[in-house]
């Protein structure tokens, strides 16, 4: 098995930029979301030679290099450029398993019959679909297909052959901190570097009981890593997305900011595209005045089609909100089925023959006086007498 790694360094640096390469080449880094964690976000290549790494204070790393450029994050712009570019990959037929904007891998071995039968022939593919700057690395597993497009360059993809034993020798000699691309074992390089282990060889000669003692899940997950083990790849299904957006008037807020987002909701419900079909994730997003973007996925509990349920669930992510919005965007991330639940039509339809009832009342009241409108009361269902089993008693109905 052949898996391919594309890795695009900084990537969330370079579409908040502007893709401006001159503000790249000076120490600029992610600036914090108003409101947020005061830590700096992706770093560029000569704010990290100031020792600036993300994730570090906001006061020390102007204390390092007082001339740091913050860039305003753009979370909803990483979103829409990162699903651009795995259309692109989908469209030479891979099937994608994203791990993070920037990162993702798919298997080769089925693509080897549209690219000329060969992995330089897919490679290169991956090379004309991006339109951009990556590095490309291959190898037996995914987790040394990142390590080899960590060492590759833009123009020479890094390609590992063999199985589990080559992927071993070619991890060994390498720096335990590529555990830190991986989300599962992102907080092993610095206990692992205090305890003398530098290098993944020196992880995978470790007995697995030992490291499961000290590290749990994660270290054995780790120990696989290093010995050439990995899990397969989950590809993505091919999303469908639908999206809708509204300018805001200035510094737009409150009621009017959830008016703005009812507006959107029904909208979205209403698109004919959605084909009956529930919404099970949506994601909100704003741009703010200030400069940058917010972004916040929602997860509905159950999936729904009811645009009053979802107002209710968004309306709460409005309150995280960082800075006032010049324009709203609600986007559909992944559908449900379609709808089943026929109770909220009921509802709606009970309720509406209620308030004509009660309308009707008040027109004959208006008209006949109080009298006019009476309902039948049971009183003995079981008399023998058929005038006390019921009677008429004022209907308490109002216009």
């Amino acid at each position: 098995m052949s898996v391919v790694c594309v890795l695009l360094p900084r990537f969330e640096l370079a579409v908040a930029a502007g893709g401006h390469a001159t503000l790249l080449r000076e120490p600029a880094a992610l600036a914090p979301l108003p409101g947020g964690t005061q830590a700096v976000g992706e770093v560029s290549a000569a704010a990290e030679a100031f020792g600036i790494r993300r994730g570090m204070q906001l006061g020390e790393a102007l204390a390092r290099c007082p001339r740091l450029a913050l860039v305003p994050p753009d979370p909803a712009g990483v979103a829409e450029a990162w699903e651009a570019l795995l259309g692109r990959l989908e469209g030479i037929g891979a099937l994608v398993a994203p791990e993070r904007p920037g990162l993702a891998s798919f298997e080769a071995d089925g693509l080897r019959g549209l690219h000329g039968g060969a992995l330089a022939g897919i490679l290169a593919a991956v090379r004309r679909a991006l339109h951009r700057p990556a590095r490309v690395g291959a190898g037996p597993t995914a987790f040394c297909a990142l390590a080899a497009a960590t060492r590759a360059r833009v123009v020479r993809p890094e390609v590992v052959g063999g199985g589990e034993d080559q992927a071993r020798a070619y991890l060994s000699g390498l720096s335990v901190r590529l555990l830190a691309l991986r989300a599962r074992t992102a907080a092993l390089p610095a206990p692992l570097e205090r305890l003398g282990l530098r290098t993944l060889g020196e992880l995978a000669q470790l007995s697995r009981a030992a490291v499961a003692d000290r590290f749990g899940a994660p270290g054995l997950h780790a120990h696989d890593l290093a010995s050439g083990r990995d899990e397969r790849l989950t590809p993505r299904l091919p999303a469908e997305r639908l999206r809708e957006s509204l300018e805001l008037p200035e510094a737009a807020s409150g009621p009017a900011l959830e008016h703005a987002l009812g507006l959107l909701v029904d909208r979205l419900v209403a698109r004919r595209e959605r084909r009956g079909r529930t919404l099970r994730a949506v994601a909100l997003s704003a741009t703010l005045v200030e400069g940058g973007t917010w972004r916040e996925r929602v997860t509905f509990r159950e999936p729904l089609a009811a645009p009053e349920r979802m107002r209710l669930a968004l309306a709460l992510r409005l309150g995280l909100l960082p800075a006032p919005a010049e324009s709203l965007r609600l986007e559909v991330e992944s559908f449900g089925p379609p709808v089943t639940d026929q109770r909220p039509l009921l509802d709606e339809a009970a309720g509406a023959r209620e308030a004509r009832l009660r309308r009707a009342v008040g027109q004959a009241r208006a008209l006949a006086g109080a009298d006019a409108a009476l309902r039948v009361v049971e009183v003995q269902s079981d008399s023998r007498v058929p005038e006390r089993r019921a009677m008429l008693a004022p209907f308490e109905g109002e216009e």
